[in-house]
């Protein structure tokens, strides 16, 4: 197995919609931040939900986002990193839609805000874990 290899766009969805946890990164008030959100990914996008704050007030400035996602054993390890737009749902009937996904917030605060990342580039590796080689073979 190499030491590296690069996931196809299929693989990384299907690590993608296998995992409940990632991280959101986008810029807030010109800085670079990032959240940890439990998110669902279907159809090309990923949903998430939040309550009013940094970042929901951040995403109606710059709809740029990044959400990366990983796992890992003790041999092997990945990481999937999706690049897209955020939206805001807004409409009865796809606020409706996200209510019937198995997407519920992990800590006991209200969370009313679906938000919906439209994926434009999505990015994988696979990792296998090994003693670092000798530096200088001889």
């Amino acid at each position: 197995m190499e030491a590296i290899t690069v996931l196809d766009a299929d693989q990384c969805w299907n690590l993608l919609s296998e995992s409940v946890m990632g991280r959101l990164a986008l810029s807030a008030d010109g800085e670079p931040e990032i959240f940890p959100i439990n998110a669902y990914a279907h159809n090309g996008k990923i949903l998430f939900r939040t309550g009013e704050g940094t970042k929901l007030s951040e995403l109606a400035v710059n709809s740029r986002v990044a959400f990366e996602t990983d796992g890992f054993t003790s041999k092997i390890g990945w990481s999937v990193v999706a690049k897209g737009h955020a939206r805001i749902l807004t409409g009865t009937k796809e606020i409706q839609e996200a209510d019937q996904l198995p997407l519920k917030p992990w800590v006991p605060t209200l969370k009313m805000n679906y938000v919906e990342i439209d994926v434009t580039e999505i990015s994988g590796r696979r990792f296998a874990f090994g003693p670092e080689p000798d530096r200088y073979p001889v």
